[in-house]
């Protein structure tokens, strides 16, 4: 019978069913090399008091402290055997407060025998408040005192003692406990790294690493751990990058050349501008891209506005040129015909390819959405297995199984995120050959975090305006301290109406959810249930500003669920100037291209995001006259949601405002479904933080895997990656 590797072994055989199954449940942790990875959160120096004054309420929290003073009380009870009940009342302090612990009924007899004052311990519990005063009421504790008697006092007090991230069914020190048992596995820990780079970089030994991370002597021990764990990480998840991205590189695809005298020529000779520099650079990385004969994997990620549709246009444009067709994915049926529409529009005769009055050059541009009459899409699906439409625009309706290409050249894919890998690869799989691939975002990433979510992916960059571009000024506007402001703001837009300018009015809610109980039944976030009512929404406020504020305007609502040719119809009644004010959801956010609409309103601002809101705010001041985007929020003003909003008025930088938003997240959230369902997702690295890191590790993951792509002889870092990822997690590595 084969031995489990130590770090394999199932806690359950190590630590017992009933501690395994907590630790299983409630922290993921399934093997000895996962409680292992399972990091001290912080330390503490047990002559080191915690500051009591600083305790969060309502969160469970560790404490060390001593006993000042113990008190056993006596009530009538009429639960009681006797009708006499009792309640132990333990006051601990650590120089700066003092917190009152309380006990009743029989868990009174243990602590009353051993929390004598003087007695110093550790203590954990929800903290929560009893008329008006902290207390934890039946914490869990631990004595700090040495069971070997050699062991000094000095030796006890000077100790760093390893504060876990826990859960109310398991403290700290119970994990503190279990890793100790495991802790002498480390020793077999195979090492990732390696040895030349880790010899390079003046790296500790993983086994040393473990070890100084869980039972660290010295405060330098701890930060030689972190060195060496944050290399890990970034240099395994990079590796996973790199392999993939070598993996691609080695796939055959068609190389696509534009003509000399093609359809790109003629429509960049039609173009009543110039293309920015920015534009003109990124056309030429896709272009050289598009000539190679492996398929281009390739991020494009611009400013709201920079202009990443013509530079998308242009790359597929160029392989309609090359004999092949292209596809454009876009996540709403709103912008897939927002897109068409304006693809239409920007080609002009160019899209009338086979139509009477198209142009010598010229091609068929078709939408296909899952909405569209059977006649409608009978034709789009035939133009695309007859090559009579070089472009396609539509939804995921494009993935579905009917859906064939005469010869597919290029996917786009717009806004990322929204996207599973399968879908992509679904699109994919319709070329003969592997087809290119251009990826577009517009909430711009940081490099840090573009580089560990889509390392597979070369990464373009616009971030210059387009000339004739206005700029935007957002204000913050305080509706419950100064609801004059608020009325203020619809002056402003009723003036705007007046120069022959329109209006965006967001809300975050539909409003007709009553009708939906599994709507209604939604938990409220905390913000929510500070200000005990629900969102605004679309259909309310509509109301009441066609009856208040902006009586006598033409105002319109817009939401997802209306049918899809109602909402068509609003968007086309707005982008023709008919409708003053357009009251929408978030459906406006992305890709809507109305040049005439210069201010925007977004109500409950609090309640989006900050990328949402700078995505948002981009569909102003598309066109010549200046942009207004006004905040609208009732949180108070030292509130971290106030925090967010005066972030976004201040700054028009979409990566600085994507640094801001990652800041006030926790770390967790930055690589959202790049770790989802991934048992070891980082744990030591800070992506804002550790750029240099990534960066570097980047640099090595590449060069190893030029050398030796199958990992041959690096066994530990082939057990890293599988740790890391089998095949299903690696493919969230395209999620982003």
């Amino acid at each position: 019978m084969d031995l489990v590797p130590a770090l394999e072994e199932p806690l359950k055989k190590v630590l017992g069913p009933a501690t395994a199954k907590v630790m299983a449940e409630h922290l993921g942790l399934h093997t000895v090399g996962d409680l292992l990875h399972h990091y001290p959160r912080r330390y503490e120096e047990r002559g080191q008091l915690t500051h009591l004054a600083d305790l969060p309420l309502d969160e469970h929290a560790t404490v060390v402290a001593q006993v000042a003073d113990a008190r056993l009380l006596t009530f009538s009870s009429p639960k009681a055997p006797r009708g006499k009940g009792q309640r132990l009342e333990v006051t601990i302090t650590d120089g700066s407060g003092q917190l009152k612990l309380v006990f009743f009924g029989n868990g009174v007899h243990k602590p009353h025998k051993e929390l004598l004052p003087g007695t110093r311990a550790l203590f954990a519990g929800k903290v929560s408040v009893f008329n008006r005063r902290l207390q934890l009421a039946h914490p869990a504790y631990e004595l700090l005192r040495g069971d070997d008697v050699t062991e000094t006092v000095d030796t006890w007090a000077g100790a760093l003692i390893p504060l876990y991230p826990a859960t109310a069914k398991l403290e700290s020190w119970k994990i503190a406990k279990a890793v100790q048992t495991v802790l002498p596995s480390a020793q077999e820990a195979t090492d990732p790294l390696p040895e030349s780079l880790r010899a390079g970089r003046g790296l500790v030994p993983l086994p040393e690493a473990l070890l100084k991370i869980h039972r660290p002597h010295t405060k330098a021990d701890i930060e030689d751990a972190r060195s060496r764990l944050k290399w890990d990480e970034a240099f395994v998840l990079q590796v996973a990058l790199a392999r993939r991205r070598h993996a691609d590189a080695q796939l055959p695809a068609v190389a696509r050349k534009p003509k000399k005298d093609g359809l790109l020529s003629a429509f960049d000779a039609k173009l009543p501008f110039t293309l920015t520099e920015g534009q003109l650079k990124v056309s030429k990385e896709i272009f050289d891209d598009l000539a190679t004969e492996h398929p281009m994997h390739r991020l494009l990620q611009g400013e709201v506005g920079s202009g990443k549709t013509m530079v998308a246009l242009r790359a597929m444009l160029a392989v309609v040129d090359a004999g092949g067709q292209a596809a454009m994915l876009a996540p709403t049926e709103v912008l897939a015909q927002q897109h068409h529409r304006s693809i239409t529009e920007m080609m002009g005769e160019l899209a009338e390819g086979g139509m009477l009055g198209g142009a010598e050059h010229s091609t068929k541009v078709v939408l296909l959405t899952g909405s569209m009459g059977a006649a409608g899409r009978r034709q789009a699906l035939l133009d695309l297995v007859t090559a009579e439409a070089g472009i396609v625009i539509g939804t995921h309706a494009l993935i579905e199984d009917k859906v064939q290409f005469h010869d597919l050249g290029l996917v786009v894919v717009d806004e990322q995120h929204r996207f599973g890998v399968e879908q992509r690869d679904a699109l994919r799989g319709k070329g003969k050959q592997p087809p290119h691939l251009l990826v577009m975002t517009a909430t711009p990433i940081p490099r840090t975090v573009a580089m560990t979510v889509f390392g597979d992916l070369e990464t373009s960059v616009l971030d210059q305006l387009p000339a004739g571009r206005s700029p935007i000024a957002s204000h913050v506007v305080p509706a419950a301290d100064k609801p004059h402001f608020l009325s203020r703001a619809w002056e402003r837009v009723r003036e705007e109406v007046s120069n022959g300018h329109q209006a965006y009015v967001v809300c975050p809610r539909i409003g007709d959810e009553d009708d939906d109980p599994k709507k209604s039944k939604k938990k409220p976030s905390p913000e929510d249930a500070a200000e005990k009512r629900p969102p605004l929404a679309v259909l309310d406020i509509a109301d009441q500003l066609a009856k208040g504020p902006l009586q006598g305007l033409k105002v319109e609502v817009l939401h997802g669920r209306m049918p899809p040719d109602d909402k068509d119809a609003v968007m086309r009644r707005f982008a023709a100037g008919e409708t003053d004010v357009l009251v929408a959801t978030t459906v406006i956010e992305v890709g809507v291209n109305v040049p005439n609409a210069t201010a925007m309103v977004i109500m409950d601002a609090d309640r989006f995001g900050v990328s949402q809101l700078h995505q948002l705010r981009g569909r102003v001041g598309r066109g010549s006259a200046a942009g207004l985007c006004l905040l609208v929020t009732e949180m108070a003003e030292a509130s971290p949601a106030r925090q967010r909003l005066t972030a976004v008025a201040s700054t028009l930088d979409g990566f600085e405002l994507s640094r801001i938003d990652l800041e006030q997240r926790r770390e967790g959230d930055v690589l959202g479904q790049a770790q989802s369902g991934a048992r070891t997702s980082l744990r030591m690295l800070a992506v804002i933080d550790d750029e240099e890191i990534i960066a570097e590790a980047r640099d090595e993951a590449t060069a190893v895997v030029a050398s030796d792509p199958d990992l041959e002889h690096l066994p530990g870092l082939r057990t890293a990656l599988q740790a890391l990822l089998d095949e299903e997690r690696e493919q969230y590595l395209e999620k982003g």
